[in-house]
């Protein structure tokens, strides 16, 4: 499954770039608190494997009033870093 390319963000991680995306529409149980952000990214170049994130916090869209915490270029990037880490430590 792609990202879809509006409202999608770049980000370059050593020399690669990638497509990061929170979704705006929050599912049922996100709206109610109960469960956390999630984000995806994906390759730019290469399409297909998506990394789907799941945060500890509320989505910031949520109706229960639970604090908003953002998700900065930065905790996406060192999440790309681990991903890929674990990725070469498994082959």
């Amino acid at each position: 499954m792609a990202i879809p390319k509006k409202g999608s963000r770049l980000i370059v991680v050593d020399g690669d770039r990638y497509r990061w995306r929170i979704r705006r529409k929050i599912t049922y149980c996100q709206g109610n608190g109960w469960g956390n952000l999630t984000f995806a990214v994906e390759h730019f170049d290469k399409s297909g494997a998506t990394l789907v994130v799941e945060m500890p916090q509320a989505h910031p869209s949520n109706w229960m009033g639970e604090p908003i915490i953002p998700v900065f270029p930065s905790d996406v990037e060192y999440i790309i870093r681990q991903a890929i880490a674990l990725v070469l430590e498994a082959v």
